[in-house]
């Protein structure tokens, strides 16, 4: 499949880049490394898991605690957010409405 992230995904991205280089100089390259190769699994098991909100699809990051939301259009994977879990679910929600 192919794959395509859209600009607030990868806004999302430097955000959690941003929180974890903060905490201790050199894991936010890390974070980036761990969900970029997470993101790119999709290529593979894009569809597979479960629907949480309307039609997004959630991944789990497997070394941090973030979900990977995303659509399957066509043969195109769509990731429209990575998100950390640990924030409001109210919030989560309010920024999936946009996604």
């Amino acid at each position: 499949m192919k794959l395509q992230v859209l600009e607030a995904a990868r806004d999302d991205l430097i955000e959690g880049f941003g929180f974890y280089e903060a905490s201790e100089q050199g894991i936010g390259d890390h974070f980036l490394a761990c969900l970029y190769a997470d993101v790119e699994s999709l290529r593979i098991f894009g569809g597979i898991h479960h629907r949480v909100y309307k039609n997004l699809h959630r991944s789990l990051s497997k070394r941090f605690p973030f979900a990977i939301y995303y659509t399957v259009e066509s043969d195109v994977v769509i990731v429209r957010a990575i998100l950390d879990c640990r924030r409001n679910p109210s919030w989560i929600r309010s920024r999936l409405r946009k996604a």
